[in-house]
């Protein structure tokens, strides 16, 4: 394209179109010698001659025929160009990629985004999930746009917000006898223990949880999956530690018993984006989508 004009590709197109150089010329509103000397341009451009006279018509050479072919494919694909860019003038569209944990993606924004679809139909959110790290390492070199991340999130490059405390709790078998109010780490590291899988950082906040009461956690089982934690407890096999978000649905109380934990024990979840990110309309109605869970707790 370097050095193509493609008001000469046009005006050559028209020539060959209406068949004389004239007729060409009264369409662009310009002089017929300035119409012949763009058409000019355009074979010592390419070393060819790409019209020549037939009668009292203009038609093309051979290679003038192939270059009107392109002329037309470029035409087209300039004009979608044009409808695409007036569609992102008009509204909102495009597509986001939205990072986030495996336990918000399952159990918090499919609501929220089904609304935003519902906003905004040409609006694409593609949202991955990973921990923490992942996330990060993804908004900082540009595959994602934005996250939800549990925090920390550092980095100088990276706008946090915090937007939602979310609260852990115990899960245990439904109809368990003698569960105490609160759930404490001795108590916990008496049972078979459910947890996250190592290096999510949901599992060293619960890690730390252990270790500040002067126990370490002995789990049995680690999963990636809050679904199935909450299967392993539900059929019997131990007990587990869940963000709060996991165990909110309806059906939860038939399988499951649901305890807090003493000392509390919470996350926080935050939006991430780089500092310099050009702000897009539709990147615009997902971060305020997104910090719209200021002030709720999980």
């Amino acid at each position: 394209m370097r050095g193509l004009n493609l008001d000469h590709l046009r005006i050559f197109l028209d020539v060959i179109e209406l068949g004389s150089f004239s007729a060409a010329a009264e369409r662009h509103r310009l002089t017929q010698p300035a119409v012949s000397q763009q058409v000019r341009q355009l074979e010592r451009r390419y070393g060819l001659r790409l019209a020549e006279r037939v009668g009292r018509r203009v038609a093309p050479t051979h290679a003038g025929h192939e270059l009107v072919e392109h002329i037309r494919r470029i035409d087209a694909a300039v004009a979608e160009a044009d409808q695409a860019m007036q569609s992102h003038a008009a509204g909102v569209g495009g597509r986001v990629r939205l990072g986030t944990g495996g336990t918000a993606c399952t159990y918090l924004l499919p609501g929220m985004l089904a609304a935003l679809r519902r906003r905004f139909p040409d609006l694409d959110v593609v949202a991955s999930t990973g921990n923490t790290a992942d996330v990060l390492r993804g908004i900082e070199g540009n595959a994602l746009d934005i996250g939800l991340v549990t925090l920390p999130a550092p980095g100088r490059m990276f706008q946090v917000t915090p937007v939602l405390d979310d609260e852990f709790v115990a899960i245990f078998p439904a109809g368990e006898a003698a569960l105490p109010a609160r759930v404490t780490p001795a108590s916990l590291a008496q049972r078979p223990l459910v947890l996250f899988e190592p290096g999510a950082r949901t599992r060293r906040l619960v890690d730390d949880w252990f270790e500040a009461a002067g126990l370490a956690a002995r789990p049995v089982m680690e999963l990636g999956s809050t679904e199935a934690m909450k299967e392993i407890v539900a059929a019997g096999l131990g007990c587990a530690i869940l963000p709060r978000l996991a165990v909110q649905g309806s059906g939860v109380r038939d399988t499951l018993a649901v305890r807090p934990l003493r000392p509390r024990l919470q996350r926080q979840l935050a939006v991430v984006m780089r500092r310099d990110k050009p702000v897009s309309r539709g990147l615009r109605q997902v971060a305020d989508m997104l910090l719209a869970l200021r002030g709720k707790r999980g």
